[in-house]
């Protein structure tokens, strides 16, 4: 059988990053820049107030205390969005609010909490230095200078500075276009009503939600018989749709396992037996440029395979260069066993031990059916091919399967420093 390794390989090398293009900025957060954005403005853009306050000299100022505060007429104000601020004269304040231009002939802005709030005269607790409380035009960002560089990804921080320097259209690796078939006769979409033999498909709303997770843009078709013909229009109906199509079922030796009777027939897309539990029977090829993974029918043999194959396909599609989930060193909680020249995937709940260790224990049933037991993992145990019985104590590798925070156990493991996992 070929190794994970092996088939991850062969995967990573198929397929390329998505060239970029330029996207409305609403409709890049979560994008990967796909090249360096350099600023064409000053940010902030003209010196300005960053205090609500009073605009004065230092000078006037320097002698004011609680005991003896300085008095001064208020010669005006300035609100942000102004146009352009009035003179400040010597012994004189103009009110001022955050963001507003700073005035000429001023050199300072004294809070308003140092003083009574005047709007005739203010009276002045405190002296303050030349320069308190301005922000000076191109402090932040300069025009030229860089801005992000190619490779970053976009957040919410990330989003509003291109907003600052008014970058209308960044250039973004877009979000690979997944097609997730789920094959099967057997197979009904939610709300149907179930005759005998008949079971609701779960792998197409699954895959396709793991496939928006890892930040693609995913659609899901279901009711694909099996039936060659039938199999192959809906194939070849999609594919000038999509950057990736992904199948499960009809991968095996069965006889009617049609994803595997007609990609195959084409050689474009190769199958073959992984070295792996679950998911031995996988395929992959790529289809008139479009990536085509076929993925085995049971629920929890698609979702391990997807973390495994898929996922990190994807990223590197997005322009993504760590393809990797967080990884960590973990101590066996119980007694587990793994079949022999096969690197298992074990679906575990990892959690702190007594001593502050990381430990994990089985997250229920490990049969590739039993989604219950998947749902309620965090992370997938990594059992090395050469290992068969895996005994209480052991350490292991643990791939984490989420950083959400609202888990107590991942969020505190966000800045953990962990290996790569094995097929990752």
């Amino acid at each position: 059988m070929k190794t994970v390794d092996e088939h991850l390989a062969d995967i990573l090398d198929a397929v390329g990053v998505l060239p970029a293009r330029r996207v409305p900025l609403t409709e890049a957060h979560g994008c990967v820049l796909g090249a360096d954005v350099r600023a064409t403005v000053a940010v902030p853009g003209f010196d300005n107030s960053a205090m609500d306050g009073y605009a004065v000299r230092a000078a006037d100022i320097e002698k004011a205390s609680e005991d003896n505060p300085v008095t001064l007429p208020v010669a005006g104000e300035i609100a942000a969005a102004a146009g352009t601020p009035p003179f400040v004269e010597p012994g004189t304040a103009v009110r001022i609010m955050t963001g507003a231009p700073f005035p000429p002939g001023a050199d300072t802005v004294v809070q308003v909490e140092w003083t009574d709030g005047g709007t005739q005269t203010v009276a002045i607790h405190r002296p303050a230095r030349r320069g308190l409380h301005i922000r000076r035009a191109g402090e932040d960002i300069t025009p030229g200078s860089l801005v992000l560089p190619a490779g970053t990804l976009l957040g919410s921080t990330q989003i509003g500075l291109l907003a600052a320097v008014n970058v209308a259209r960044p250039p973004v690796h877009p979000r690979p276009r997944v097609v997730v078939l789920a094959t099967g006769s057997e197979l009904v979409d939610l709300g149907e009503r179930l005759q005998p033999g008949q079971i609701v498909d779960s792998n197409s709303h699954a895959v396709a939600a793991a496939a928006r997770e890892a930040g693609a843009d995913a659609i899901r078709l279901t009711g694909v018989p099996d039936d060659a013909a039938q199999f192959e229009a809906r194939f070849r109906e999609v594919l000038g749709q999509a950057d990736v199509v992904v199948t499960t079922g009809g991968v095996s030796v069965g006889a009617h396992d049609v994803v595997k009777e007609v990609l195959s027939a084409g050689g474009q897309v190769r199958f073959e037996s992984i070295a792996m539990q679950p998911g031995r029977p996988q395929g992959f090829g790529v289809v008139d440029g479009v990536a085509v993974f076929t993925l085995p029918g049971n629920p929890v043999s698609a979702l391990v395979s997807f973390e495994v194959f898929v996922r990190p396909a994807l990223l590197k599609m997005r322009g993504h260069t760590n393809l990797n989930r967080q990884a960590v060193t973990v101590t066996v909680g119980e007694p587990m066993t793994s079949p022999p020249a096969r690197r298992s995937f074990l679906r575990v709940r990892v959690s702190r031990g007594q001593d502050g260790s990381l430990v994990a224990t089985s997250a229920g049933g490990q049969g590739s059916h039993q989604l219950s037991a998947a749902a309620s993992a965090n992370a997938l145990l990594v059992v090395p091919e050469d290992v068969t019985a895996v005994e209480v104590g052991k350490p292991l590798t643990a791939i984490l399967l989420s950083s959400d925070p609202a888990d107590n156990v991942l969020g505190a493991l966000t800045a953990a420093a962990g290996a790569p996992g094995p097929g990752q």
